[in-house]
């Protein structure tokens, strides 16, 4: 069963004070499970973004040691800033990441929330998904009025809070009020602009944004806002759906920027908000010259993000992930203010387990060594299936530089469909160089358990019946992915540059090698699985495999021989 897994997402409001932020950030990481991924304070908005990640309970438990800690040490009475706040822990979203719903998420919200309530007697307003009245799903409508109207707030029925105490006493005037919700990932976003004018900077935001602007009618000096047939203010919707914003200007950088909340990217994306934010700017006579992410990003983002501008390019999209990453950031302009590291910045490298290292993460002359050594991993399977994927990272490479050869741009589509499925074979490949060691090491691991009793014999018979056929099953995805890749080079070799038949022929070869290579393993580890007709059956799918790789490296050696 999948491991459920919660992001929390609090906003302090303090971005100042150092030895504070830390202190309040670390407080998460006092709780078994709970991994801190990313501190982020902003001066001119005296706010910091935290962002920690766990299973629910010790998520929420650990959201609830934060927001003591955050009342302990900051006073609301005192504090100024660019950003609407209204408490010392001013929102704390939780956002599901893996193996939960938004539904089941907001039940961890409700949870923690009445536990803050009751046990810190700070009042609080559920919001988003976790709302319990509709009226309260928008942020903006929980903390209208801010820290400064929450005397009359408090007092007021229709906003009673939905934990902690109805009343504005010293104690709230000091810790303010928290809004806890459950909600989609949300992307916290600020485009740069070249002037130090908050009203040209809203004046963008209300272009871009859902919500628009209020339409009005008149001069611009006596204009008045147009009402609808209820009395309600009207507005003119902005250009892009699941966006707020605004503008303000940041003393620490010396400029304007129009501050985002991306609420749902699968509507609209980083990319697209900072496209349709150039244009606005354009039409205004100013210029956007970058932008920053408050927090962090999933990866799909940026490589959405390079794959837009790619295409504007007319340029391959079957390049690697970490060029397309780069990409990105100088796209998007990630690093015009300070620099952006992908390692801190992109929430799947922060969770990634570096404790253990693979075998491609080795170098080259690492890997190699460790192949030398006297340990009987990695053999021949790992090694075919690196093989295997360096053939066909040669027939990618081929056609990239197809794609932007000079004369051939009405082409670029078609060698940029054939890199990106060069691209999926490597990945595949390089999951396999590591997996057939794994699978290897599950054989040694069967043969390791005890076998005193018949149970345990029953049971150690069995794990090395089910390691054996896993590790001749991942040979023969090896097979099976190193023969699929060679139509990438057979296609580069017929339709590439001419000049690069060579590098398809080696590519041919590496995937022969691979298949043949792996082939040899699949029927070693074969002999001995007990199950024959499973290792007949695989046996026959793999001959047939070796065949038909033989034929096609045949057929492709008089082509090159043809046309040399």
């Amino acid at each position: 069963m999948q491991k459920q897994l919660i992001e929390c997402v609090p906003n302090i409001s303090e971005g100042r004070d150092s030895d504070k932020i830390n202190t309040i950030a670390s407080i998460v990481e006092t709780v078994e499970g709970v991994t801190l991924l990313d501190v982020d304070p902003g001066k001119a908005t005296n706010r910091t973004v935290i962002t920690f990640v766990g299973e629910p309970q010790p998520v929420i438990d650990a959201a609830f040691l934060l927001i003591q800690k955050a009342a302990e040490l900051i006073d609301m009475s005192k504090h100024t800033g660019e950003h609407p706040r209204f408490g010392a822990t001013d929102v704390c979203p939780l956002v599901p990441i893996a193996g939960i719903s938004l539904e089941e998420t907001a039940k961890y919200a409700h949870k923690l929330g009445e536990r803050v309530g009751k046990e810190l007697n700070i009042p609080g307003y559920f919001y988003e998904k976790a709302a319990k009245e509709e009226k309260r799903q928008n942020l903006a409508n929980c903390r209208s009025g801010e820290y400064e109207g929450l005397a009359n707030k408090l007092s007021d029925a229709a906003w009673k809070p939905d934990f902690g105490p109805a009343e504005y006493n010293e104690a709230v005037a000091k810790s303010g009020v928290t809004a806890i919700s459950a909600r989609d990932f949300l992307i916290a976003y600020n485009v740069n602009l070249n002037t130090t004018s908050t009203r040209r900077a809203n004046a963008i935001a209300f272009d871009i944004r859902e919500a628009g602007r209020f339409k009005r009618e008149g001069s611009s000096v006596t204009s008045k806002k147009v009402l609808d047939e209820n009395g309600e203010p009207v507005r003119v919707p902005g250009k892009l759906k699941a966006v707020k914003g605004i503008g303000w200007y940041i003393d620490e950088y010396g400029i304007a920027q129009i501050s985002y909340n991306l609420t749902n990217i699968t509507i609209t994306s980083m990319h697209e908000a900072f496209d349709e934010s150039c244009k606005s700017a354009n039409e205004r006579g100013l210029r956007v010259t970058g932008s920053e992410l408050i927090g962090l990003v999933p990866l799909q983002a940026m490589l959405d993000a390079a794959d837009f501008y790619l295409v504007k390019q007319q340029r391959s999209l079957g390049v690697s992930e970490s060029e397309k990453v780069k990409i990105a950031i100088k796209s998007l302009g990630l690093d015009d203010l300070k620099p952006f590291i992908p390692e801190e910045k992109i929430i799947e490298y922060k969770l990634k387990d570096t404790s253990v290292k693979k075998l491609i993460d080795f170098r080259l002359d690492d890997f190699a060594d460790e192949t030398a050594g006297e340990s009987m991993a990695p053999g021949g399977g790992s090694i075919a299936a690196y093989v295997g994927t360096l053939g066909v990272a040669l027939g990618t490479m081929v056609a990239n530089l197809s794609g932007h050869k000079a004369g051939w741009d009405d082409r670029w589509e078609f060698f940029s469909e054939w890199a990106v499925k060069g691209q999926a074979y490597k990945n595949r490949l390089l999951f396999l160089v590591d997996e057939d060691t794994n699978a290897f090491n599950k054989i040694i691991d069967g043969f390791r358990m005890p076998k005193d009793t018949d149970e345990e014999k029953a049971a150690r018979s069995q794990a090395i019946e089910d390691a054996t056929i896993y590790a001749t099953e991942i040979p023969f995805q090896v097979m099976e992915t190193a023969y699929e890749s060679m139509e990438v080079m057979q296609a580069m070799i017929k339709d590439g540059m001419q000049s690069s038949l060579s590098d398809g022929g080696v590519g041919i070869l590496c995937a022969r090698a691979a298949v043949l290579g792996a082939y040899f393993n699949v029927r070693i580890n074969a002999k001995d699985i007990k199950d024959r007709d499973f290792a007949e059956a695989i046996l026959s799918k793999a001959k047939n495999i070796y065949d038909a790789t033989l034929a096609i490296e045949a057929e492709t050696i008089a082509y090159i021989d043809s046309k040399m």
